[in-house]
């Protein structure tokens, strides 16, 4: 039989509003997921079995809603010792551990610990923005998620073009506004763009989110998909 999932009083449990009921275990005392987790879930091409790694993983969002769409394992890696045993237990909680392994490893590291080219795909929901940019938070937490503190757009890009085999893809959401660092980086590191799919908050505004997908050692060739427009009238449409 096994051992009853924890919750701490500083916690909660939130509806992944998925149709097989998934669960998240979350807190305001780290940082929680937003859209942008929820849309690399969907953009992701993802292989319907073999081997998946999810990099900058927090509480383990990802992995858990792509289960939804894939029988493939899935490796969830989190730096955060915190949010890597939310994640854990959030697995645990929804029947998923057989599937999901979540490891607390620097990627910096994991990249070297996990061998080349393991991974059919990979996805990642990296900090966006340098160290030198902006005050950081002060929550601990919240600082490491937003800013490259353990890891830049660099080791990211290095770690994804030596954990996934060749032929394999590469899906990543950022900001817009680096897409040019985002693409002179991917390539650096044999990973090139094929799609690209910016996301507006409504009609007529700037695109705050850019989803990306890039392929190991890839032919040039790209596409660049219909925008996603978060609200209509005033509703949220995704």
């Amino acid at each position: 039989m096994s051992e009853p999932i924890i919750i701490a009083e500083n916690e909660r449990l939130d509806d992944l509003m998925t149709d097989s009921g998934l669960k998240i275990i979350q807190s305001r005392d780290v940082f929680s997921f937003s859209l942008d987790a929820v849309l690399l879930s969907r953009f992701a091409k993802v292989p319907k079995y073999g081997r998946i790694v999810d990099l900058c993983s927090g509480n383990g969002v990802i992995p858990l809603l792509l289960s939804d769409r894939t029988k493939a394992s899935i490796d969830a890696v989190e730096i955060q010792p915190r949010l890597a045993d939310m994640a854990r237990r959030s697995v645990a909680l929804n029947g998923l551990s057989e599937q999901i392994r979540v490891i607390e490893q620097d990627l910096r590291v994991y990249k070297q610990l996990a061998g080349n080219g393991v991974y059919d795909a990979a996805t990642v929901n990296p900090p966006y923005m340098p160290v030198t940019a902006g005050d950081k938070n002060e929550n601990e937490h919240y600082a490491i998620a937003r800013h490259e503190i353990h890891c830049t757009l660099e080791d990211v890009a290095e770690a994804c073009s030596r954990l996934v085999r060749p032929g394999g893809k590469v899906s990543m959401v950022h900001r817009p506004s680096r897409l040019l660092d985002i693409a002179e980086t991917l390539r650096k590191w044999r990973l090139e763009p094929k799609r690209i799919q910016f996301v507006h908050p409504h009609a007529g505004a700037e695109a705050n989110m850019i989803l990306i997908e890039a392929v190991r050692d890839g032919k040039p060739d790209i596409k660049l998909l219909p925008p996603i427009m978060v609200y209509e009238n005033g509703v949220q449409i995704v």
